[in-house]
């Protein structure tokens, strides 16, 4: 028998998100009451696929978490002229490069490659070049933040821990990377990331150099995995900063406490990002 809920779910989602994109004009100009100063700069990396979900991701954060020095989008370069303009109306700290960050050190040509080329290179290209000037926030466009996230302001004050890491529900990396089965132990996502200090990536470059065949979806996040545990950064608490899926097949997220601090909505569960939206704007800032 067909699970009617979840079915239901994924094309509410589909109508939400085709309407919340059409919206996005009106969206970007409804302001959001920011009840906070945030002392660091805030990252992400994002394209024209996902500008319904980066809109969302970035007014949830002003309305839980406050105003950072800066909040910058890295393009991937498909954004049009028309999506960078509805990004930076959402407030004035929102800012699109389409440039991405230069390599502070020299690279081997096929590390360089990577980076500079592939579309999860680039990603991790970003995140290597954090923090630039104190404390870092680096997180996907389909992240959703709710009001326990104001404890990222003191956990950004942490000095004694070089980064904190969004806690994976399993291990998802290119196994071709790692050395041995106990390297997929805590495993670490890459679309959450909170950077205190420069690390170390030379493990990681390592590993590239070493790997037999081209990198694939799941590479970069092997690399930050790999240089989260070998730096000594530490897990978030994984009962406020969230990625599970064990609600994929109901029709309304199972996490909607409102001490959680955010939620990575990752591909199977996407469609409830889309009806948390929902169910926030009629009565919110998102």
């Amino acid at each position: 028998m067909p699970n009617l809920p979840y079915h239901f779910a994924r094309s509410e989602g589909q109508i939400v998100r085709r309407l919340y994109r059409a919206m996005l004009p009106t969206i970007v100009h409804r302001k959001v009451r920011v009840h906070n100063d945030v002392p660091f700069d805030v990252f992400a990396y994002s394209g024209q696929a996902t500008l319904p979900e980066q809109v969302a991701s970035v007014r949830s954060f002003l309305a839980h978490v406050g105003r950072p020095n800066r909040f910058t989008i890295f393009s991937d370069g498909s954004h049009t002229s028309r999506a960078i303009q509805l990004l930076e109306q959402i407030d004035p700290v929102v800012h699109v490069s389409e440039s991405l960050p230069s390599l502070s050190s020299p690279l081997p040509e096929q590390v360089r490659g990577y980076l500079t080329a592939h579309p999860t290179g680039k990603q991790l290209l970003v995140i290597m070049s954090l923090p630039v000037h104190g404390p870092a926030l680096y997180t996907d466009s389909d992240v959703l933040f709710f009001p326990g996230a104001t404890d990222l302001i003191d956990l950004a004050k942490t000095r004694d821990v070089p980064a904190f890491y969004l806690a994976d529900y399993q291990f998802s990396g290119d196994e071709r990377l790692l050395s041995g089965s106990a390297e997929k132990e805590e495993p670490a996502n890459t679309g959450f990331l909170l950077l205190l200090q420069k690390l170390d990536w030379s493990l990681g470059i390592e590993r590239l150099l070493k790997l037999k065949g081209a990198p694939n979806f799941f590479t970069n996040q092997t690399v930050v995995h790999l240089c989260m545990h070998v730096n000594g950064a530490l897990p978030l608490d994984p009962q406020k900063y969230i990625l599970q899926v064990d609600d994929q097949f109901i029709y309304r997220d199972y996490y909607t406490d409102t001490s959680l601090a955010m939620r990575h909505y990752v591909s199977p569960v996407r469609h409830e990002f889309s009806g948390h939206v929902l169910r926030r704007f009629t009565s919110g800032p998102w």
